[in-house]
């Protein structure tokens, strides 16, 4: 089955391009490629409203963009505000008779620190409101474009440049926000989880989310050589093994329903994800010891909700 879906996404795919070359991204950036390919997943009838951030900052420095979709630039702290007015401006305007009757996704781009921390409240709102659109998490773990200072979705134990690790310090203290949680205890229709190293299933969860009549939320891990401190060549690799650790699970939530898209019969350790990135050096036996506890617990708790439905 899950054969047939990929061959019918590759199929479909456009060869189009509507976040173009070009950008500046640094190299090795998984999070352009993430939106490259939520774009060509979507087609041209989109309009994106895009908080501050790399994304923001790569692709758009005057005179140049990288975009070919309409595309805003808002604040760091109102994405979600603003999809939401345009997507109803959106029906205003074909209820008027001012456009044409046509579908037009409506997209709200956002970093970790744009969706967890600053932009959650704003988020919150549009979720609970229904609004139809869909709001996508580039979640590359730290706000990264103004200095890798930490957020609520950099995971335990990593090095940052505001939870640094140190004689005294063991780097991030609590441990990574649940925003997939967080956006399906809103009740919408369609929460699903992504990653640019399953590029198929990245494009078959963007593609069901604009099908589906409501909020859609969709929350992608993107691994960031910079911040994370890893080789730009292993990008790709660092995503594979987070979903095979066991760190970042790929799952949706339709409607309530949860449902786990690729499980392993067994996770391979964490020490496999972790050694190769800079940023978690740092970490004793004990510490490691610690978190692989923990994603252990989480993702038979994930397997249970998946068993269940719920």
């Amino acid at each position: 089955m899950i054969e047939n879906l990929n061959v019918f996404a590759v199929r479909t795919l456009t060869q189009k391009e509507y976040f173009a070359p070009g950008h500046r991204s640094c190299q090795g950036c998984a999070e352009a490629l993430a939106v490259r390919l939520v774009c060509k997943a979507l087609g041209r009838n989109i309009i994106i409203a895009s908080a501050t951030g790399c994304m923001e900052i790569v692709s758009s420095p005057f005179p140049f963009t990288s975009w070919k979709v309409p595309w805003f630039h808002c604040a760091f702290e109102n994405t979600a505000a603003v999809a939401s007015g345009i997507e109803v401006g959106l029906k205003v305007l074909m209820r008027k008779g001012r456009i044409p009757q046509k579908k037009i996704v409506t997209v709200g781009l956002a970093g970790d620190g744009g969706t967890a921390d600053i932009g959650l409240q704003a988020l919150s709102g549009a979720l609970e409101r229904g609004h139809d659109f869909i709001y996508v998490c580039t979640d590359n773990e730290a706000y990264m474009n103004t200095g890798i200072q930490r957020s609520s979705s950099t995971p335990f134990g990593a090095s940052t440049t505001t939870s640094p690790a140190g004689k005294t310090k063991m780097g991030q203290i609590t441990w990574k926000k649940n925003m997939a949680a967080i956006a399906a205890a809103h009740n919408i229709p369609y929460v699903a989880t992504a990653c640019p190293s399953y590029p198929m299933d990245l494009i078959q969860k963007v593609k069901k989310a604009a099908d589906i009549k409501g909020a859609a939320y969709i929350h992608i891990l993107s691994v960031c050589p910079t911040g994370w401190r890893s080789a730009p060549d292993l990008s790709i690799k660092l995503g594979r093994l987070a979903v095979e650790t066991g760190t970042f699970p790929l799952y949706e939530v339709e409607h309530g329903k949860y449902h786990l898209n690729i499980d392993f019969p067994k996770l391979k350790p964490i020490k496999e994800y972790i050694k190769l990135q800079g940023r978690f050096r740092h970490l004793t036996e004990e510490m490691i010891e610690e978190i692989q506890t923990r994603i252990t617990h989480d993702y038979e708790q994930l397997k249970e909700r998946d068993k269940r439905g719920f």
